[in-house]
């Protein structure tokens, strides 16, 4: 999706205001997607300058701004367009996002998400890990170490016993085969 400049479409919005053109024909004279134009126009008109211009910081909604915006998408009649400028957002594909999320992963997606990690998550240094669980730990991969072991010798051995029974069969096959051509 291109980024446009405050400039760029000011001037755009400044020609569809004054009647110099329809949002089909600016979006053809200027190679944007008619549906943009008039975004940009209903944002100019909500908010003046601010809506045109790209906002360098992102704004945080509270859970509960969420849900009241998502009861108001899917009770009424509005598209995300007019629903954003009704309660003051001039990105309507947040909106479009918030919904998505709700219907899929439910009111849990619009939760605040934590920021950092987790304590559970970082992992510790080996010399904060007291010596008895480290033993216990090292132990407990060694079995397994040794399972797989036992088990891969096992299929080793089965595989090579399949491939003699096979080799055996070919050649008793091979043996039958030339024994009914010379009864022949």
């Amino acid at each position: 999706m291109a980024k446009h400049s405050y400039e760029f479409k000011k001037q755009v919005v400044d020609e569809y205001l004054t009647g110099k053109g329809s949002t089909r024909l600016l979006s053809q004279r200027y190679g944007v997607a008619h549906s943009l134009v008039k975004r940009w126009a209903a944002s100019y008109r909500k908010f003046g300058d601010e809506g045109l211009k790209r906002s360098r910081q992102n704004k945080v909604y509270t859970f509960e701004f969420k849900m009241r915006v998502i009861e108001l998408y899917l009770s009424g009649e509005m598209s995300y367009q007019e629903l954003a400028l009704s309660v003051g957002i001039n990105n309507p594909p947040l909106i479009t996002r918030w919904v998505n999320d709700y219907r899929i992963y439910g009111a849990d997606a619009l939760m605040p998400k934590r920021k950092g990690h987790r304590t559970e998550m970082v992992k510790r240094k080996k010399e904060d890990i007291p010596v008895s669980e480290r033993d216990s730990y090292l132990k407990q991969l060694e079995e397994e170490n040794l399972k797989l072991r036992i088990e891969n010798a096992y299929l080793k051995e089965l595989r090579r016993l399949r491939i003699e029974e096979e080799t055996l069969l070919r050649g008793q096959q091979g043996s039958s085969t030339a024994s009914e051509d010379h009864t022949n």
